[in-house]
């Protein structure tokens, strides 16, 4: 697949969320300054994923195909919670997503522009995860598709060597661990890659692309910060998932977590956030299936 300017999402999923996107798009700018600053300080395989990956280009890749799958088989509950029809997904375009992959493994992220290699590395790990998870369908949770364990995670899919791009072996943890958070710098990140379990952040149900990745990180923040599985508060207590223990600094430290909830909350959730302390961590790895 050539990287082409075609996309399929001229129509971008604006909400209550416009400010943040906003602001998102101007600290893509400081981050992308301030990570290459930093870079020194990063392990080998994230300062060697940058050197590789740093895009450099003005290209940008067509999404389509992953932007129907997702549009057919994602299915919103209505409350900002987006399950998967993974049966349908499997009997019916199992082969359009390997098809789809391949065709991401033949672009050179590095000759993307900034947005386009944030979006395509998402759509990445995201279309990769639903293929392994479709391979061992059925299955209750991701984590029971051990293939090596290891990472933060202790066993899963996560740390195996499962792809090819532009000469060098990665992992799902690769992808996000020495690429996606280093390279683009902004907890927003978070709300774009999907684990296929119910605690994760939604899987979108749009492909990202250059033109919508901002706006589409930015709701995807909102759905997940105003969900109980996110962050519940009950009795002055918060609740968050553990997403905000497991990468606290991301997001500016424990300190930092209840301003970057109020930046997304809605008014009658924020409220009850700021006058809640942080009570614990959940996480629940059942996979986010219909």
């Amino acid at each position: 697949m050539n990287a082409i300017s075609t996309s399929p999402d001229k129509h971008q999923p604006v909400t209550e969320v416009q400010i943040q996107t906003l602001n998102f798009s101007r600290r893509r700018i400081l981050a992308a300054s301030a990570t290459l600053a930093a870079s020194a300080m990063l392990p080998g395989a994230a300062q060697a994923a940058m050197r590789n990956f740093t895009p450099r280009g003005s290209a940008s890749v067509d999404h389509t195909a992953f932007d129907r799958m997702l549009q057919s088989y994602v299915v919103p509950d209505g409350q900002g919670y987006n399950a998967v029809n993974y049966r349908r997904l499997k009997s019916e375009a199992q082969d359009a997503l390997r098809g789809y992959l391949a065709g991401l493994l033949a672009v050179s992220p590095s000759a993307l522009s900034g947005a386009d290699a944030h979006a395509y590395w998402i759509n990445l790990y995201n279309a990769k995860t639903l293929e392994v998870v479709l391979e061992y369908y059925p299955v209750s949770s991701i984590r029971e598709i051990n293939l090596g364990g290891g990472g933060l995670f202790g066993r899963g899919p996560w740390s195996r060597k499962l792809i090819s791009v532009e000469g060098t072996e990665l992992s799902l943890d690769n992808i996000e661990h020495d690429i996606v958070r280093p390279l683009f710098g902004d907890p927003l990140s978070h709300y774009g890659l999907n684990c296929a379990s119910y605690s994760c952040p939604n899987l979108a149900t749009r492909a990202y692309t250059g033109a919508n990745v901002d706006a589409l990180l930015a709701q995807g923040a909102a759905e997940y910060i105003n969900h109980p599985r996110g962050v519940a508060v009950s009795k002055g207590s918060i609740t968050a998932s553990k997403i905000y223990s497991w990468y606290a600094d991301d997001f500016g430290g424990r300190r930092g977590l209840k301003p970057h909830w109020l930046g997304y909350a809605r008014p009658d959730h924020a409220r009850k956030i700021e006058s809640a302390s942080i009570g614990g961590y959940g996480y629940d790895w059942r996979l986010n299936e219909v």
